[in-house]
């Protein structure tokens, strides 16, 4: 196929212009006509590079927030249900977009639609932007004409997911906070701190206590190989870095953060709640059930979880239950399998997968509140830990300095 641009005249006798794939000039100028345009003028593009896609490529550099997602999408959906066509509708939106990546998509899109495309293939062209999550549940919304309806779950479950990660990242956010302080403290005391004191004690004669010989000889350590550390350090974080991009590093990382006690079992549950969220929606949006068991692999946020989701699917296209492939799979819960069988049995899966859901939201603000009950003790003995040794190692010389005084 070649790209051919195009002038034409369309309905309304206005003047259209854009770009067109096909065999032959013959074979644009009859897909031309049968859209409905009049064309005047057909030209091949001669450069392999359509003109003014090295400017959007440089354009969609960026991100977009889910806040801004949620936006347009509430936009999307209020001028839908108002009757606005799609190209207008696409058109008025990108207007009032403040965010350049998401206004050059939305003005991208406007043109795919003009040129016949549908909705959910002009979003496969922006997959930075519209997960395949999304954009398959605008393409079951195509197929069933139920657009409306749809896009309120889509709403739904971007701020769903948005509230949990939001929770997750609350929970951890503190004793992070408090960790890197508390080192960083550590640190200070003993690079800036110990070595006047011992200067001081060292020209009194003194015997120094153990907290103090300690602190000293971990200082003349840190000076003597300080360029070494922070060598091995960068290179084993690079190292880190780069292992954990690929798809083995991603399933160790989350595997292991599945088997830390209370982290992983708030991962797990998030997972579960996301699973359930995401499975009931596909299934009333009309999403088929093996492109549901794809999109969730890929949506379920854990490498460890989605390895053995992988195998559930293979299973169901053989013809299993998907409750029957869940008791052998690692890491779903008896209450999602149990639930999950109930709505088999009933033939009303997708109000059993809700109730897992809401479930599983209410279990993610329960752990990360007693994650941040737990955390705070140790957080505290580790800090009155570090004080401790400080003052001992700074205090005991100066109290026998004392003693020799008198």
């Amino acid at each position: 196929m070649t790209n051919f641009s195009y002038q034409a005249i369309d309905e309304s006798g206005a003047r259209v212009s854009g770009t067109i794939e096909a065999d032959s000039v013959q074979s644009a100028s009859a897909l031309l006509a049968a859209r409905g345009l009049i064309p005047s003028k057909v030209t091949e593009e001669k450069s392999g590079v359509q003109p003014g896609t090295a400017r959007r490529i440089w354009r969609r550099g960026g991100s977009v927030k889910p806040a801004e997602l949620i936006l347009f999408t509430k936009q999307f959906r209020s001028m839908f249900r108002a009757g606005i066509p799609l190209m207008r509708l696409l058109e008025v939106i990108a207007a009032q977009t403040q965010n350049r990546t998401l206004r050059n998509a939305l003005e991208t899109m406007a043109q795919d639609i003009k040129q016949g495309s549908t909705i959910s293939d002009a979003m496969e062209k922006h997959p930075a932007i519209f997960s395949p999550l999304y954009r398959s549940m605008i393409r079951a919304a195509e197929a069933s004409g139920n657009i409306s309806d749809v896009l309120d779950r889509v709403i739904y479950i971007i701020e769903h997911e948005t509230r949990i990660r939001s929770d997750i990242k609350s929970a951890l956010q503190y004793p992070i906070m408090v960790l890197v302080a508390l080192v960083g403290a550590f640190f200070f005391l003993l690079t800036f701190v110990i070595p006047n004191f011992v200067s001081l004690f060292s020209r009194a004669g003194m015997v120094l206590p153990a907290p103090t010989l300690i602190a000293m000889n971990l200082y003349k350590f840190l000076s003597s190989y300080w360029h070494l550390l922070l060598g091995g350090a960068v290179a084993f974080l690079f190292v880190i870095r780069t292992y954990l991009r690929t798809e083995a590093g991603k399933y160790v990382r989350d595997n292991l953060l599945l088997r830390i006690p209370v982290i992983g079992d708030l991962f797990q549950k998030a997972a579960m709640s996301r699973f359930a969220s995401i499975f009931s929606i596909l299934q009333a949006s009309g999403v088929p059930i093996m492109d549901t068991m794809q999109i969730l692999s890929g949506t379920i946020g854990n490498r460890a979880i989605a390895r053995e989701f992988d195998r559930v699917r293979d299973r169901i296209r053989e013809g299993q239950r998907i409750s029957t492939t869940l008791q052998s799979a690692k890491h779903f819960t008896p209450m999602v399998i149990d639930m999950i069988a109930v709505g088999e049995e009933s033939g009303n899966l997708i109000e059993m997968l809700r109730e897992v859901y809401i479930h599983y939201d209410d279990e993610v603000g329960f752990t990360v509140k007693r994650l941040s009950e737990a955390i705070g003790p140790v957080l505290v003995v580790s800090l009155a830990a570090v004080v401790a040794f400080f003052a001992l190692a700074i205090f005991l010389p100066m109290w026998d300095m004392t003693k020799m005084a008198r």
